[in-house]
């Protein structure tokens, strides 16, 4: 989406950012070892744009599908939340939000695949990688210039801080 067509809201419109993991903190590619570790390539840019915006006050979480720990010891490093292992995004954003007394309308929720169109759909801010699959592109107020695995979390901090985004 072009930024001409994007409208201005104040940091304060945001309560939460959600991250998928694989295809936003990655470029959803697996390292595969032959005693079968996986490991995956994250961005340090995206280290520094999450502690930009913690610096804004906004709170972020990871949700993942994945089972591999790689997302909790990410989410560790970042010092920020990770629900792992989730069969339901929807349903594990609703209660979190419930638990933590977060608003679905000032969420913000980064996916790029078609598992994260329903929780897409329920909240008030859906991003969309460059890469992501044409579906969740279309239900996205905003499709990143960076693509998964490079950049997109520093990017957000960015049009963020600026006042720019959606």
């Amino acid at each position: 989406m072009p930024l001409e067509k994007i409208n201005t809201i104040a940091t304060k419109e945001i309560d939460l950012i959600v991250y998928d993991f694989d295809g936003v903190m990655t470029d959803n590619r697996v390292i595969l070892l032959q005693d079968g570790t996986e490991g995956v390539v994250v961005n340090r840019a995206d280290g520094l744009g999450v502690d930009l915006i913690r610096n804004l006050g906004i709170s972020q979480l990871i949700l993942s599908t994945e089972t591999n720990p790689v997302v909790k010891v990410r989410a560790e490093k970042l010092a920020i939340e990770a629900i792992g292992s989730c069969g339901d995004k929807k349903g594990a954003l609703v209660n979190y939000c419930l638990r933590n007394g977060f608003d679905l309308s000032k969420v913000l929720y980064v996916g790029n695949d078609i598992n994260d169109m329903e929780v897409m759909k329920i909240v008030g801010f859906p991003i969309a990688p460059a890469d992501s699959h044409q579906d969740i592109r279309e239900i996205a107020r905003l499709t990143t210039k960076a693509r998964g695995g490079e950049g997109i979390v520093r990017e957000l901090a960015d049009l963020i801080s600026k006042g720019i985004i959606l």
